[in-house]
């Protein structure tokens, strides 16, 4: 069954890991964070409004639905004056007008129903000149080969229906940048990223993580007998020593807001 994102078992799903520098690298190719206030939509586990807080970010609110994910950011974020957290919609935040530098929203939009209301909120968030970044993976970024380094890939080559699960849900990026320009952002571009999930010293420490699900929302749909089989399916394909280095294409989309 889909991951229950408002259960108390689930709360540390998105706060066991630290961002990659692939990351933090892409953003800092699109704004220097210093100094800057970050709303930061969806922010589940507090994962990336830590790491905006790295990069120099003045002020980061992060934003969820839900409580558990919310308790696990303040425990994950703890010390770090700079973020705060509270609940509220990706549509609806109650966040204040035109105060925010940048909003973003990470691995959110695939779950949405209204991208325009999303959209929407995110430009009355955002000061003149603000931006809006949006990263998320579209159909054809989920639709690669299995690899070494793309370990995403085999989950579909072995369980098709997968593939039905993630293009059904996931808007293109023709989609998504028509909203953002419907939403009256300028100078709207879209971006690739291969962001580095993470790094196993072997197969057995994978397979351990595999069988965890954690951040793994669309391993939610398969049986526990079908997870076991599809580790094997995974391992047999892999090398039997060294480290792997596991890997997720992204669409990242970045628009301005007007200046005054």
């Amino acid at each position: 069954m889909p991951i229950n994102f408002h259960s108390a078992q689930n709360q540390s799903s998105y706060s066991s890991r630290e961002t990659d520098h692939s990351w933090s690298e892409a953003i800092k190719s699109l704004i220097s964070p210093t100094g800057l206030r970050i709303a930061d939509i969806g922010c589940g586990g507090g994962i990336y409004a830590r790491a905006w807080a790295d990069l120099g970010a003045a002020e980061v609110m992060g934003v969820d639905f839900s409580l558990p994910m919310l308790t696990a950011a303040a425990d994950y974020c703890a010390g770090l004056n700079q973020i705060h957290f509270q609940q509220g919609d990706a549509s609806s935040t109650g966040l204040a007008t035109e105060y925010y530098d940048v909003v973003f929203s990470r691995a959110v939009i695939h779950h949405l129903s209204d991208l325009a209301g999303c959209f929407r909120d995110a430009f009355r968030m955002l000061a003149p000149g603000g931006m809006v970044i949006i990263q998320d993976r579209t159909p054809a970024d989920v639709d690669l080969q299995g690899s070494l380094d793309h370990i995403r890939g085999y989950f579909f080559e072995r369980f098709p229906r997968l593939m039905q699960v993630e293009s059904s849900r996931r808007p293109t990026a023709a989609q998504v940048t028509a909203a953002l320009n419907a939403a009256e952002f300028n100078v709207v571009k879209e971006h690739t990223l291969w962001e580095t999930r993470r790094t196993y010293t072997n197969k057995e420490e994978l397979s351990a993580d595999l069988r965890e699900r954690t951040g793994r929302s669309i391993l939610h749909e398969l049986t526990d007998a079908e997870l076991s089989d599809l580790i094997d399916y995974i391992c047999t394909r892999l090398p039997s020593a060294g480290p792997i280095f596991e890997k997720d294409r992204w669409t990242i989309w970045t628009g301005i807001k007007p200046a005054r």
